[in-house]
């Protein structure tokens, strides 16, 4: 407003040229009221979703394949990473019409857990790496695997265990995304332990760092391994209420990403049932913040990042 303040404080009648200036300035900022408020619209690929036995449980528990499908639909998400403790859970999506019909093309990953006492010991367990291998070779109804994870490492110590670098030199080979929830230590020593020292391991970092790791080590991650990926569900500090109260990108976030708009991906993580619940806020937070970008850096972090490093074509209409 102190732009217009300036040219109403003049003693004098307005000028014509004055005039243009002031329809100008009055152009330019409903502009920007209208593009700050304008959510993102387009498709979205979640990049970070499990279909757990609590979800689905036979199909008998309280998220059946129809539920969850619909909640994508709905949602305009038209395409999902599925991975799922057991993977009972992802294979089941992957062969349900029901994700034909809802326009969702199901992504499928090896999970790492067969069970919960898994997520302590998977990185030195050699049936693990066997079960990785036996399901890798099956594939699903909806296409061969992908990628592998999510997996956990809660001493990032056990990115050195003998079967997590198996894993990594297994991924690397076949050209298969890793997503990890592992904190910034850990993704040095897993890309340590690819052949390429990081340099082709495709890793998608699960919340981009769920403890905060600071922007400036994300930054300094990004720049060292060309492949690696940021994944945004949980990540600390991402958003800040806007004076509407909407969800907008922090300032030192909206940097990064605009730095980097190649290289972040969106997901819901719905690890347990609550966050199916919540599934519809989820997205529209999301398409809130998203909205706070260019409209095709919007694009790429909501569909084209994981569109691209899964191989996937744009949806149809």
């Amino acid at each position: 407003m102190r732009a217009l303040d300036r040219f109403f404080e003049k003693k004098w009648p307005l000028a014509l040229m004055d005039i243009a200036q002031v329809a100008i300035v009055c152009i330019a900022m409903v502009g920007g009221v209208a593009a700050k408020a304008a959510d993102y619209t387009g498709p979205i690929l979640d990049a970070h979703l499990h279909y757990n036995v609590e979800a689905w449980d036979g199909q008998a528990g309280p998220h059946p394949p129809a539920d969850v499908l619909a909640r994508m639909q709905r949602n305009g998400v038209r395409a999902i990473v599925s991975n799922s403790r057991p993977n009972d859970g992802t294979k089941l999506l992957a062969a349900s019409p029901l994700a034909r019909q809802a326009g969702v093309t199901v992504v499928p990953f090896i999970r790492l857990y067969r069970n919960r006492a898994d997520y302590d010991s998977w990185f030195k367990d050699d049936s693990i790496y066997d079960m990785v291998l036996a399901e890798y070779a099956a594939g699903t109804a909806s296409g061969p695997f992908k990628g592998i994870g999510e997996f956990h490492l809660y001493d990032s110590a056990n990115a050195n265990g003998p079967v997590a670098k198996k894993l990594m030199a297994f991924a690397e080979a076949k050209q298969l995304a890793v997503l990890a929830h592992v904190d910034d230590a850990a993704i040095d020593l897993l890309m340590a332990n690819a052949p390429s020292k990081g340099q082709a391991l495709r890793l998608v970092w699960a919340h981009t760092g769920i403890g905060g790791a600071p922007v400036a080590r994300v930054d300094a991650l990004l720049a060292r391994y060309p492949l690696l990926m940021g994944e945004l569900s949980y990540r600390p500090g991402l958003t800040c209420p806007d004076t509407q109260g909407r969800e907008a990108l922090c300032p030192e976030w909206r940097a990064l990403l605009l730095k980097y708009p190649g290289r972040f991906v969106l997901g819901s993580d719905t690890w347990i049932n609550q966050r199916w619940q919540y599934y519809d806020p989820l997205m529209q937070g999301y398409r809130q913040w998203l909205g706070d970008l260019p409209p095709e850096v919007a694009r790429q972090i909501a569909w084209g990042n994981g569109a691209k490093l899964l191989g996937l074509p744009d949806p149809a209409p």
